[in-house]
């Protein structure tokens, strides 16, 4: 269990982050972004579910993202194996991964069938997840350029960000009315033509 004292202890004041086994990282390394964009968007979430009392649904299964976010960050801050380890590290399961996926598949057969891109808009609670949405495609990235730069990441943890941008995305449609009150993009709206053949 985490135990938390103290608040500060001055040990990044030279621009250094501790991983979890103690190493420590600069902190612009690209570990230390990746599970830096992991908890932004985690704290994104936590926004959305400030907009979320009146769908109890959607908080929920925003509560149990919040917490597999902080295991799949524990999972980016343990580099390398658990070979000479004296207890396995948290990592990522493919159960967490399924989980999500049985959520984007029920949430997503209630809405209306998309004819359209979307704009990121609509309710507080669709926007707030949109935000999340996007930050959690950056973590992505930021994982994709940590595992070519460190094979050794788990690789579950870039389907996690995966799936979890889908299931954000498929709750900011059920958040605007199960889709009914999207707001959609029209192309070429304020030039006087439609462009291409989007």
């Amino acid at each position: 269990m985490v135990k938390l004292n103290k608040i500060y202890t001055r040990t990044g004041d030279d621009g250094t982050t501790a991983l979890a086994r103690g190493a420590r990282r600069k902190k612009d390394d690209i570990r230390i972004a990746a599970f830096g964009s992991v908890d932004e968007a985690n704290a994104f979430i936590g926004q959305a579910r400030c907009h979320a009392k009146s769908m109890p649904k959607i908080d929920a299964v925003l509560a149990r993202v919040q917490n597999d976010l902080f295991d799949l960050g524990a999972d980016l801050a343990t580099p390398g194996s658990d070979e000479g380890q004296d207890y396995p590290s948290l990592r990522i399961a493919q159960t967490q991964i399924d989980w999500l996926e049985n959520q984007i598949d029920s949430s997503n057969a209630a809405l209306e069938p998309l004819d359209s891109f979307i704009l990121p808009a609509g309710t507080a609670l669709s926007s707030t997840l949109h935000i999340a949405r996007t930050i959690v495609r950056r973590a992505e990235r930021d994982v994709v350029t940590l595992i070519t730069e460190e094979p050794d990441t788990s690789s579950k943890t870039l389907a996690y960000l995966n799936r979890l941008s889908d299931l954000l995305f498929v709750m900011a449609r059920m958040a605007n009315d199960n889709g009914r009150a999207d707001v959609k993009w029209v192309p070429g709206r304020h030039t006087g033509k439609r462009q291409g053949n989007i």
